[in-house]
């Protein structure tokens, strides 16, 4: 059965997305280097680029689109963007996105205080698997192929505005159809069995000599919190 989502229609949607360098060679050594905050429209409302306080190890370039020189050039301290983030984002406001609490602890964001409160995609978008009889849960980007019909370029790099965006366009399609059994059923088929493109960590485990997380291939042996 769906989840039904139950949203005070008096408290505004918006995505927030965290785009991460690597400070070291572990897959947990990551600095914020863009933030971007997204309303219910899918519009932008802030993209802040942040120049990282410690020496970066990789910029991933090909996971992140991002460089030394866009940091050099757009950037800013982590105060002052996390200054303006919260200027711009109401306190009264829900955040959605897929696995949305890792980019509220990336920015130091206190539910109650900063935010009203989360809906995460994981939790929404997972799929009955009838063949292992339990769920089964895919990236953003296999749900935003099939439910949005969007599908990233081979070799396209992510950005926190478009993978925000993504994620509350899923959000708003998902509370469209939530009530309607059939067509539910329908894309949690298509969801399951449409061919699902390799991410980035898979075809890297490693990048420039760091970690990229994948549970499978890890070389470093840091934790995994989710």
């Amino acid at each position: 059965m769906p989840t039904i989502v139950t949203v005070d229609p008096e408290k505004p949607i918006f995505s927030i997305d965290v785009e991460c360098v690597a400070s070291g060679t572990r897959h947990n050594d990551r600095v914020t280097a863009q933030i971007a905050l997204v309303d219910q429209k899918g519009e932008t409302i802030c993209n802040i680029y942040v120049t990282p306080n410690v020496k970066v190890e990789s910029y991933l370039t090909p996971l992140t689109g991002l460089t030394a020189e866009i940091l050099a050039e757009k950037g800013t301290t982590l105060t002052l963007a996390m200054q303006t983030l919260r200027q711009k984002l109401p306190t009264n406001a829900v955040l959605v996105g897929q696995n949305i609490r890792k980019d509220v602890e990336w920015l130091g964001l206190e539910e109650s205080t900063d935010f009203d409160s989360m809906v995460d995609l994981v939790a929404l978008l997972k799929v009955w698997n009838p063949k292992f009889r339990n769920h089964s849960y895919f990236g953003l980007d296999h749900y935003a192929s099939v439910w949005l019909n969007e599908s990233r370029e081979d070799g396209e790099a992510h950005d926190a505005v478009t993978d925000a965006r993504k994620s509350v366009l899923l959000f708003n399609e998902y509370v469209k159809v939530m009530h309607d059994k059939e067509a539910m059923m329908a894309i949690w088929t298509k969801v399951l069995y449409t061919k699902v493109i390799p991410s980035f960590s898979k075809k890297n485990p490693t990048y420039e000599g760091c970690c990229q997380g994948n549970k499978r291939t890890c070389v470093c042996g840091a934790p995994f919190y989710s």
